[in-house]
């Protein structure tokens, strides 16, 4: 129990960071464990390896903001991928760098980092965030077939939506008006009418006709 909330917040801390850089839901693991002492064992395990990792993530967002040199920053980063790879921690550092590389113009950088996290994240949000900026990133160098292609990477249907807005942006960013409004309508219907953003979807809609 404490290893799963450990990870939760973990996961809660990665969605404001990400949301207050204006950049771009670690689910707890299910053990099916033979034995009560196993199952702690691992927990213990999971607990001590997440503490690991989110030190790794602070010490290297420390010699960012430090001013450190970028190949020792990158060389943390590289650390942090190699031994913690399934962490939340390593996911954050990763779209962190795809972000810094993305305003700097080195998109093939951006899309390696961001196709690491599809490759070692199971995590459904951060799945989802990590096809949604790859997406971008190639619509960016009018890679639109690669995007399209992209955003049909199997994600949780909770993200549908996000994932069939990009896809009109996509569409729209080509030129085909038709086939953006359908993909924004069906981002519509799977959109709540609560939803932050949806205005903006609406508006996408209704332009794109």
């Amino acid at each position: 129990m404490a290893s799963h909330l450990d990870e939760q917040q973990e996961l809660e801390n990665f969605k404001y960071l990400w949301n207050k850089w204006g950049r771009w839901v670690f689910a707890a693991l299910v053990l099916a464990a033979a034995a009560y002492f196993g199952s702690v064992m691992y927990a213990h395990y999971r607990q001590e390896k997440n503490g690991e990792a989110a030190a790794a993530l602070a010490a290297l967002v420390e010699k960012a903001q430090g001013g450190s040199d970028e190949k020792a920053v990158r060389a943390e980063l590289l650390n942090l991928q190699q031994n913690h790879p399934d962490s939340i921690a390593a996911a954050q550092a990763a779209m962190m760098a795809a972000a810094d590389d993305f305003d700097k113009g080195r998109y093939a950088e951006a899309e390696k980092q961001l196709g690491w996290v599809l490759q070692n994240q199971q995590d459904a949000f951060v799945r989802a965030l990590a096809v949604q900026r790859l997406s971008s990133v190639q619509a960016q160098q009018k890679k639109y077939d690669a995007a399209l292609a992209t955003l049909k990477t199997p994600v949780d249907a909770a993200f549908a939506g996000v994932l069939l807005e990009t896809q009109g942006d996509v569409l729209y960013a080509q030129g085909k008006s038709k086939e953006a409004a359908e993909a924004y309508r069906l981002a519509l219907d799977k959109t709540p009418k609560d939803a932050p953003g949806r205005e903006t979807l609406e508006m996408k809609a209704g332009e794109s006709k």
